[in-house]
């Protein structure tokens, strides 16, 4: 642990240090500087102090000692919409299931909803072991305060080792709260995740600096080990039908406010002409080389003849010619489609962070030298707005003649 302390017997009162530090932390008490609550460790006071009176001391990391054995089990946040499970619990399950084998614990599907009985028993089929299943008419929507409460609830009461997430805006909204109340760690948008061999561990693994380093972040001090993990970066679980399990159903919340400070009175969803962008098998993108909004239009075309969802890339988002929804990338979704089409996209590396891992990439660009080409599994340098065209005509035309 460290600490800036004044040394009094040298500190003269000169007040010199209160110009360097940007946090108001110093003050002048009896012709001495005084470090107060609002001092961030900085170190900016230090240097310009002509008397070296003032000094960062460093003492033994002090960490809390923890059983690891008196909490046991990987539980999955069981997402769902309108009574549908997200398709992210499939992706999770997967990743649990891998952990669970080795740690030798079981794997526990949450789900919050209700009358969602028959969905809460396919969950064993796709790998859980068990499903927590709570059923309130007051969880059917989506309320992060009702929602944090409750797996807060049965965290404390369970203590499982381990608890994953979907980084959706679900996910996002309502666990850094569960962590919180549960006094532990939370890693975001996860894109791995391993067991230390020598500390049993969870090794969470997520970008950063934009997606410039990977940082593996590990929580050994407290449980449980908290990750929200990207969509489509996940292999999903494969159903099997002769898998068992156990579905505990709990219609009694005891202790537990439901009341929230906040009511769902009606949920609008966006009105697309494509699918939804996380699901799709085929996404067409634009960047700024669509040129503007209505550049979009002959982008949306060829996404609807394919069956898929319009993506774009952050710059465009940002100049307001698209909603945030369709932005994928570092600060957007992250998506694994069969077919990505990249069109007038550059290819910065904030924007392949999201959709490198596509089984397919096709890119459009004027510009040959574009880093987009260097992951892209097809190449075309071209106007976007002469080849694009082509394309919706080949591909009408194929299906004429078939």
């Amino acid at each position: 642990m460290s600490v800036i302390i004044v040394k009094k017997d040298l500190c003269d009162g000169c007040g010199i240090c209160l110009d360097y530090c940007p946090y108001g932390a110093i003050e002048i008490v009896d012709n001495a500087a005084w470090i107060n609550e609002k001092c961030t460790l900085c170190s900016a006071c230090i240097e310009p102090c002509p008397l070296n009176a003032i000094v960062m001391e460093h003492g033994p990391l002090e960490v809390p000692k923890l059983d690891k054995t008196a909490w046991s089990g990987i539980w999955i946040f069981a997402e769902q919409r309108n009574a549908k499970i997200s398709t992210v619990v499939y992706e999770l399950i997967g990743a649990g299931r891998k952990l669970a084998d080795i740690t030798g614990e079981k794997v526990t599907a949450v789900l919050l909803g209700n009358d969602m009985e028959p969905a809460a028993r396919d969950l064993i089929h796709f790998g859980a072991d068990e499903v927590i299943y709570v059923d309130d008419q007051r969880l059917r929507q989506f309320n992060d305060g009702p929602y944090a409460a409750v797996l807060t609830d049965l965290i404390k009461k369970r203590r499982p080792s381990v608890v994953l997430a979907g980084a959706t805006f679900m996910g996002r909204s309502f666990i850094p709260m569960v962590a919180s109340q549960v006094e532990t760690g939370l890693t975001a948008d996860c894109t791995m995740l391993e067991i230390d061999p020598e500390t049993g561990d969870l090794l969470q693994t997520r970008p950063a600096f934009g997606g410039n380093i990977l940082a593996t972040i590990v929580c050994p001090a407290h449980r449980p080990q908290m990750a929200t993990v990207r969509h489509k970066v996940m292999l999903p679980a494969e159903r099997d039908e002769t898998r068992k399990g156990e579905v505990h159903i709990i219609r009694e919340l005891d202790g537990v406010d439901l009341s929230g400070r906040t009511e769902v009175l009606e949920v609008v969803e966006e009105v697309m002409d494509t699918v939804n962008l996380a699901e799709a098998d085929v996404i067409v993108a634009g960047g700024r080389g669509v040129g503007g909004p209505d550049g979009f239009k002959v982008l949306e075309e060829l996404a609807i003849l394919l069956g898929g969802a319009l993506g774009a890339s952050r710059s465009v988002v940002d100049a307001g010619w698209i909603p945030y929804s369709h932005q994928v990338g570092q600060t957007g979704k992250t998506v694994k489609p069969k077919l990505y089409i990249a069109c007038g996209i550059s290819g910065a590396v904030q924007h392949l962070a999201g959709m490198q891992t596509s089984d397919v990439i096709v890119a459009i660009n004027k510009d040959p030298d574009a880093p987009i080409f260097e992951v892209a599994t097809y190449g075309l340098v071209g106007d976007l707005f002469q080849v694009v065209p082509e394309i919706i005509r080949a591909v009408k035309a194929a299906r004429k003649g078939a």
